[in-house]
């Protein structure tokens, strides 16, 4: 299934809205390749800037610095997220099905994408798994969450903190275990794909994804059904 989307995504983020230009979509589109392939630590403008042929001045244009450049990447995925996530649940009364198409859309991984689709989902959702946390923990966090930055996460985790309050009205911690369930299963993929020994998927006998996606499901019924 593919979809040409465009989200809103907070004006505070960027100083240009690299969706209004081709050279910015260009700009956002190598980033996820970049980021992907070096890590966010390594990734540099000047690096973008020569990947894309054009200069760090011209980056520096859309995006105050690196930091902001991958929030608004992740911007974009958490809107997409929650767009798939309402998309799936049209139609859907029975709860506990709700409850595992949530389950089955953070544990899957998203596909390539083609010529519909900006940005490769695929590499999106890596860097989702291995380098979202690096755009909250730090120490102007405070600071930057003052203009909603982070309104795109909270929406999704609030939409899933909903659904388990309909499973489990009696349950008193619904959005503590959604952004918990959200934070386990990226950290669970990461373990089982670089330090498995972190995991009870040692000998990686199945896929990141389905090791998580099991790992998930009993602790969040085993967690809901329990007195």
């Amino acid at each position: 299934m593919e979809y040409q989307l465009s989200f809103s995504v907070n004006k505070k983020i960027y100083l240009r809205d690299p969706e209004g230009t081709e050279l910015g979509k260009e700009i956002v589109k190598h980033s996820i390749e970049l980021i992907y392939k070096l890590g966010f630590e390594q990734f540099t403008f000047k690096k973008l800037a020569l990947e894309i042929g054009s200069t760090e001045a011209t980056i520096y244009r859309y995006f105050e610095n690196k930091h902001r450049l991958l929030l608004y990447i992740l911007n974009w995925y958490w809107c997409y997220m929650e767009y798939l996530l309402m998309y799936r649940l049209q139609n859907i009364s029975d709860i506990k099905a709700r409850l595992e198409i949530v389950l089955d859309l953070l544990t899957s991984e998203l596909p390539e994408g083609s010529g519909h689709l900006d940005f490769n989902l695929q590499l999106l959702n890596h860097i989702v798994i291995a380098e979202s946390s690096k755009v909250y923990l730090i120490k102007e966090v405070s600071e930057i969450n003052k203009n909603e930055v982070f309104k795109a996460y909270k929406d999704l985790c609030a939409k899933i903190a909903e659904i388990i309050h309909e499973f489990n009205p009696s349950y008193q911690y619904p959005h503590s275990l959604s952004t918990t369930l959200i934070e386990c299963i990226h950290q669970q993929q990461f373990f089982c794909i670089n330090l498995p020994r972190l995991t009870d998927n040692l000998h990686q006998r199945i896929s990141a994804s389905k090791f998580t996606s099991a790992f998930a499901r009993d602790l969040l019924f085993k967690v809901l059904q329990n007195p």
